[in-house]
């Protein structure tokens, strides 16, 4: 079943200072008129958080242990605007003394008072969306910071003391290559930030580079992305440097130094409740009903949609879906699943066929067993899509 812990909320902020290339997210540029009526409506979904919960059949636990805005670029509001967000969501849920209060930032958009405001509202973890340390491809893609900034950026949050702070680097950007990317994972390493997140470019029809890349076009300097085979080798780079530096992998796109794993989204990976708030916000909330695990739901992924009251999109999770579940997030991590939890869970027959999967990829070195434990290799890791497909199989499995 879902696990009973305390939950988790994230707030979207989908507003940029401009759209990047890569980006496939539902965020965009858009005028500051809009942002007052925005932080309104999210506030009065907060209000509202207990209404929605029963509409959609959850259980809502107000215990709160992890708060992340993430976005767009939530730094890009008001400090009154990002302190009446705050302000809601501690009105409305018990938000313990220890809580992992995080917030995105895009360099450069950490302005004395919005650090000021983060501060006050208790936010103790930045993640800094770097994605290059070399200025040419960071503006390749949109991005309208420098080294420089992120350096600036990093110094003075640890001056205000914020030292939880991560870095998120991509893989695969145009003009990138072998040298280029060792050059931003030693500039990331020689910060000392405790917490780096490693992304391989997505080259997909939701971006506007990945359209670009698709139709074999020279718009936004996709004639210069990296062939797949470079971009994989990049990321085995990461992972390699990454722990000689002593920040651990810990899921396939997270590394830390030992403590400093993200609560909030190992929350995602290990099916603990959280509720979304915002364009595009995704929520899990514990089932009402025994026949279900759990109870998914997500508001709309426009803004227009979003402020016009666009219904939620709700997923009943069966027991069958949470079994799927329980193997395509778990195995995200580097630790794995037991196999025997998930055995007392879900019973033994409901295993059978995801036990001859693990048997096939143990074979073909995408799976290990360590005891109890099932986990990707290194090679899985490369591969987790395929192995992640192999286990839906929800329509097959009876209980």
């Amino acid at each position: 079943m879902l696990c009973s812990m305390p939950l988790g909320i994230y707030i979207s902020v989908p507003f940029c200072r401009t759209k990047c290339s890569y980006c496939n997210f539902a965020s965009d540029v858009f005028s500051r008129v809009v942002f007052d009526r925005y932080v309104e409506r999210v506030c009065a979904d907060i209000e509202n958080a207990a209404r929605v919960a029963t509409e959609v059949g959850g259980k809502l636990d107000r215990a709160v242990d992890s708060i992340y805005l993430g976005g767009g670029t939530p730094t890009v509001l008001e400090s009154a605007q990002l302190e009446r967000i705050f302000d809601a969501v501690r009105r409305e849920f018990e938000v313990s003394s220890g809580a992992e209060i995080t917030v995105e930032c895009a360099p450069g958009t950490l302005s004395p008072a919005v650090l000021e405001s983060l501060l006050r509202c208790g936010v103790n973890r930045v993640s800094l969306g770097v994605q290059s340390f070399v200025d040419q491809e960071a503006a390749a893609v949109g991005r309208l910071h420098t080294r420089a900034t992120v350096l600036e950026d990093v110094a003075r949050l640890r001056a205000a003391g914020i030292a939880n702070i991560n870095i998120d680097l991509i893989a695969g950007l145009p003009h990138q290559t072998a040298q280029s990317w060792e050059f931003s994972l030693a500039e990331t390493i020689a910060t000392r930030v405790p917490h780096v997140s490693i992304y391989m470019l997505e080259v997909d029809d939701d971006s506007r580079l990945g359209r670009e890349v698709i139709a074999g076009g020279t718009r936004y300097h996709a004639h210069f992305v990296p062939e797949e085979e470079a971009v994989a080798d990049f990321y085995t780079t990461a992972c390699d440097r990454l722990q000689a530096a002593r920040i651990a992998q810990y899921e396939i796109s997270n590394f830390a130094r030992d403590g400093f794993e993200s609560r909030h989204n190992l929350k995602y990976w290990t099916r603990q409740p959280y509720f979304g708030f915002g364009v595009d916000a995704h929520s899990m909330l514990a089932s009402v009903t025994p026949e279900n695990d759990a109870v998914r739901f997500a508001s709309a992924d426009s803004l227009e949609q979003y402020m016009s009251g666009a219904a939620l999109q709700r997923t009943p999770v069966t027991r069958p879906a949470a079994l799927e579940e329980g193997f395509f997030l778990g195995l995200r991590l580097n630790r794995g699943i037991s196999m025997n939890d998930l055995n007392s869970t879900f019973g033994e027959r409901a295993m059978q066929e995801p036990r001859v999967a693990i048997a096939e990829f143990v074979r073909d070195g995408l799976i290990e067993e360590r005891g109890d434990l099932v986990c990707l290799t290194a090679r899985g890791r490369l591969l987790s899509n395929e192995v992640f497909e192999r286990f839906i199989v929800a329509d097959e499995i009876a209980f």
